[in-house]
């Protein structure tokens, strides 16, 4: 095992360790529904991400199946949290102003650093983009913790109350990715190929370029991921009527990736996107968000038809 891969495990196993906690704590809710069933969801997809790797791949399919039925029966429900009072959260919120932002600011910084490092010194090949993405989400914590002067046991209470809020729509973009890796290995790139072939006209970069971006976002509607939708469009259209026409590789995957998160903004499939917030906004229309959302996802998307036709050739 190469210098990434353990520490990929080790990131993974850290995740898993926060979806045992958070089984935990439904466990010790006296007053939660379902606490069985709650728990259960989330030791299996804790075991999964702590010991994935060293399991036959049938007893990985195997979890997948049983979180899948877990929540399909409505099995997982929220626990009772342990939440702040108002006029403390809103005295603390005015004491710390937009210092708040500082970790956030430092997540993104430092991931992008990392992932630069890891891509040009030998000596940290280990930062791969997912591990510098885990090394970011160490050292914005150290920061949150150095800037607010929080106890360390907030990290537990808040993360695991956080995970619990967000639910099992928490691994939607991880199991969307997947069935994208699982529809390009089936030859659904190719399907598309073929049919698109028929649409676009032999020679015609800006309708190669408008129907690309559409069908990604369109795609990652259905999909509600542009992970998902980027390897499955990118093989059919991408690929032979973009970047084997002579398109620059990095601008078709670049602007290729963001013209899907036009999708994202459009479709409830983006549960985590959409949907949960909606949710914890207490919106009465659950599909609030989209409707604000489709003016900006319908004119980004033109802009990313235009770029990718004036800079990708």
């Amino acid at each position: 095992m190469t210098a990434a891969q353990i520490v990929a495990e080790i990131f993974y196993s850290l995740i898993g360790i926060v979806f045992a906690l958070v089984g935990v704590k439904a466990l010790r809710d006296p007053g939660a529904q379902k606490k069985g069933t709650t728990a259960a969801f989330w030791f299996v997809l804790a075991f999964t991400f702590i010991l994935g790797n060293y399991l036959p791949k049938w007893i990985t399919g195997l979890c997948v199946i049983v979180i899948a039925v877990l929540t399909a029966i409505n099995g997982v429900k929220q626990s009772a949290n342990d939440v702040p009072d108002p006029k403390a959260v809103r005295a603390s919120a005015n004491k710390l102003g937009y210092k708040v932002f500082i970790p956030a600011l430092c997540l993104a910084v430092v991931a992008v650093v990392a992932a630069t490092l890891g891509g040009s010194v030998p000596a940290l090949s280990w930062l791969t983009a997912n591990n510098a993405i885990g090394v970011s989400g160490i050292c914005a914590l150290i920061v949150a913790l150095l800037l607010f002067k929080a106890p360390a046991k907030y990290v537990v209470a808040d993360g695991t109350r956080l995970m619990d809020n967000v639910g099992p729509v928490g691994i939607l973009p991880q199991l969307l990715s997947a069935l994208g890796a699982l529809f390009t290995a089936a030859g659904v790139g190719t399907v598309i190929a073929n049919g698109v072939s028929a649409i676009i006209p032999e020679g015609s970069k800006l309708i190669a370029c408008a129907v690309y971006c559409i069908a990604m976002a369109l795609f990652t509607v259905i999909m509600g991921n542009g992970f998902a939708a980027f390897s499955v469009i990118t093989v059919g259209i991408g690929i032979p009527f973009l970047i084997m026409q002579g398109a620059n590789p990095v601008v078709v995957g670049a602007l290729g990736l963001t013209a899907g998160y036009c999708g994202t903004l459009l479709t409830p499939m983006a549960a985590n996107f959409n949907i949960m917030p909606a949710a914890l906004l207490e919106v009465k229309n659950k599909y609030a968000i989209i409707k604000s959302q489709v003016p900006v996802a319908i004119i980004m998307l033109v802009i990313h038809i235009a770029l990718m036709y004036f800079f990708a050739f």
